[in-house]
């Protein structure tokens, strides 16, 4: 299996807030390797929600750079990165609310240019995440923030794409729930993918195989 790196070099941000120059990010440096789960902790305002936009491309890097297997993102470039490379599970799901939780697996698959036997790839990797084929042919409204959030992490699995970023992937969900999405994560990490949570809680952190990184006023430490 090959190894894949993902590099972070003295990453800076800043913002305006209207009024002053507020620097997020300072001089951020991090290495993340296939095949391991890791966990960036930290209060909101700590900086991890803008580092974690610029992991994904989603933001444009000021300062510093972000490298995968040697390329520099900017090489790469912001849409083929997000395309090729990276796919991000947000708290809130972002999935397309008039469609059942199929057809948000079947739009993925397009998009990322699986578009042979998409209906059943879809329930597969619905499947695989512990959603009934019932559930998968249910508005995604109708299902409950557990199973919303099963759908959005086979969705990041739709794109076969070597690094998944989750942003408080278990914000919206009970305990016994979290546990089950959590070794989701872990099981995309033994496969061999680059596995990023985002999170305030030291109990979520605890369940990463690999460093835990906290944030604090705009630094990662350990």
């Amino acid at each position: 299996m090959t190894k894949n790196k993902l590099e972070i070099k003295n990453l800076r941000h800043t913002y305006d807030d209207g009024q002053n120059a507020v620097e997020v990010l300072r001089g951020v440096d991090a290495t993340f390797e296939s095949g391991k789960m890791y966990a960036i902790v930290g209060e909101s305002g700590c900086g991890k929600t803008t580092l974690i936009s610029l992991i994904a491309a989603l933001d444009k890097i000021q300062d510093g750079d972000i490298k995968f297997n040697g390329q520099s993102l900017r090489q790469i470039g912001e849409n083929e990165f997000r395309l090729k490379y990276v796919n991000i599970v947000f708290q809130s799901f972002n999935l397309i609310r008039y469609m059942t939780a199929r057809e948000n697996i079947e739009v993925a698959l397009d998009f990322a240019g699986h578009r042979e036997n998409e209906k059943e790839r879809a329930y597969e990797l619905l499947a695989r995440v512990g959603i009934k084929k019932s559930e998968a042919d249910r508005l995604v409204q109708k299902l409950s923030g557990g199973q919303q959030q099963r759908v959005a992490i086979a969705r990041a699995m739709a794109g076969d794409v070597p690094i998944v970023v989750a942003d408080e992937p278990t914000g919206n969900i009970d305990e016994h729930t979290e546990e089950k999405i959590l070794a989701l994560f872990k099981s995309l990490a033994d496969s061999g993918k680059i596995v990023i949570i985002v999170t305030h809680s030291q109990k979520v952190a605890r369940h990463a195989d690999a460093i835990v990184m906290q944030m604090q006023g705009g630094k990662l430490g350990r």
